[in-house]
């Protein structure tokens, strides 16, 4: 499996979810150019580099086509290698993102503003401003050592100077709406009703445009809602991949 994660984030974004799929997939988890582990190139960067570089991973390490996760910017880049690179793609999971476009249905400003750090002067603070939209507030209240893990992680691995930009200038021409028809993975959409980063009609988008995609609601969950219930997103990746993952490839555990 292949774990796409979403703006400006690295490996880390899965760290309460790895371990419980890794008993279960192969797992790989992307830091996308210039993120984590990763070189950095000069950008602006658009989805369909990033797909691309997400097709050449696939390709050395599981040629025969991996099952795709891509949560939030994720979803917008596995949305592309879906499309641009198909045979790559044997099963995919969309999370918490939108088709972009015309058909996106945008945030609220000021929550956009709190997703970009406000007026924080450094990263972690800046993430820690970030949180207070990217989880749901009575959630994000009850679980502390969560948000603390998060914005420790990003204030001692910080994005690159110009990445940032770069990244959000992909997310702002993002635009997958008129080759959604195009996607024969099956797929399916995981969103958490109280997103507020990425608005929960966006998911109802994707699934009325990708062809027989199973759509799944997260009551009361926020945009990080594989952090906020890792098991029912683990119960869900499960159920998908066991009933569309050919025999084959799941005996390579992909």
């Amino acid at each position: 499996m292949l774990l796409i994660p979403g703006l400006g984030t690295d490996h880390h974004a899965f760290v309460w979810n790895i371990a419980a799929l890794a008993e279960r997939w192969s797992c790989m988890v992307l830091d996308q150019r210039g993120i984590g582990s990763s070189d950095a190139t000069p950008g602006p960067y658009t989805m369909e580099q990033l797909a691309d570089d997400a097709a050449g991973v696939i390709r050395q390490l599981v040629p025969e086509g991996a099952a795709v996760f891509g949560a939030s910017m994720g979803g917008m880049v596995a949305q592309q290698l879906a499309i641009r690179h198909p045979s790559a793609v044997v099963s995919l999971v969309l999370g918490c993102t939108s088709p972009g476009g015309s058909l996106a249905i945008a945030a609220d400003p000021s929550d956009t503003r709190l997703l970009l750090g406000g007026d924080a002067k450094d990263p972690g603070m800046a993430y820690r401003v970030a949180c207070s939209v990217l989880y749901e507030r009575r959630w994000r209240e009850q679980h502390p050592e969560v948000i603390d893990d998060a914005v420790r992680w990003r204030a001692t691995h910080p994005v690159r100077p110009g990445v940032f930009a770069a990244y959000w200038a992909a997310i702002r021409t993002h635009d997958s709406s008129r080759r959604l028809g195009e996607i024969v993975a099956p797929t399916m959409i995981v969103h958490g009703t109280a997103d507020v980063v990425t608005p929960p009609g966006n998911g109802a988008i994707l699934a009325d445009r990708i062809p027989n995609a199973r759509l799944e609601w997260l009551p009361g969950r926020g945009h990080m809602f594989f952090q906020e219930d890792p098991q029912r997103t683990l119960e869900l990746l499960g159920e998908h991949f066991a009933a569309t993952v050919p025999a084959q490839v799941r005996a390579g555990r992909a």
